[in-house]
């Protein structure tokens, strides 16, 4: 195992619950109505993903003006401090204690992502790569690929932690093993992958043991 790469919404910090907050005033202000089942359509998907989805539920509404309004509500939010997940905080320090490269790799714009880094610390990343940085969000593999090259290391010989179906594709298809933390949305278990309850089932011999398992 080279290095170990970490989504951040749904997997280091509790975020998920304040999107789903922003997108219900934001769907309001447009006059339409949010639930559950719209928040699942988004999640681990990308800015331009939302807006449009979220203005072809509404009905109508300028792109331009709906990002703000998000990045307005979850800036504001974020502010405050953010919850991590549990058992994130330990795994990181662990990582970082190993020396491994680290990467975080986030479909959030960077702005939303610097405001999360306020609280997770941005000493336990050595790059960031941010939805809004690619051509391609996942879950196609640019991100993790981005990642990788930044890092110089063989995608294969990396693990990535994610929360999302979106986020383990892009990953997969990244060439990366992966251990998923569903938050949202079930995964399934697969070859290369493993699939726990939370990240206090997983420390760096996890990892280890993942990176070096017979596909």
């Amino acid at each position: 195992m080279e290095a170990v790469l970490f989504d951040m919404d749904g997997l280091l910090v509790d975020s998920e619950k304040i999107w789903f907050t922003v997108e219900t005033e934001v769907m309001e202000r447009l006059g339409g109505r949010w639930g559950h089942g719209d928040q699942e359509r988004l999640v681990g998907g990308s800015m331009p993903a939302a807006v449009a989805y979220m203005i072809e539920v509404a009905g109508g509404g300028d792109p331009d003006e709906v990002a703000a309004w998000i990045l307005e509500g979850m800036i504001d939010r974020l502010s405050g401090g953010v919850e991590m997940m549990p058992g994130a905080a330990e795994l990181l320090a662990g990582v970082r204690r190993a020396g491994l490269p680290t990467a975080l790799v986030t479909s959030s714009v960077r702005p939303i992502a610097e405001a999360c880094l306020d609280g997770i610390g941005r000493h336990h990343f050595d790059h960031v790569v941010t939805g809004d940085e690619v051509e391609r969000p996942k879950p196609d593999p640019e991100p993790y690929l981005t990642a990788t090259r930044l890092l110089g290391v063989d995608p294969a010989r990396c693990v990535v932690l994610e929360d999302s179906p979106n986020g383990v594709t892009a990953a997969t298809a990244a060439g990366c093993r992966v251990v998923a933390v569903p938050s949202v949305l079930p995964i399934p278990a697969a070859p290369g992958r493993l699939v726990v309850g939370s990240l206090l089932e997983v420390d760096v011999e996890v990892l280890r043991e993942l990176s070096a398992r017979e596909v």
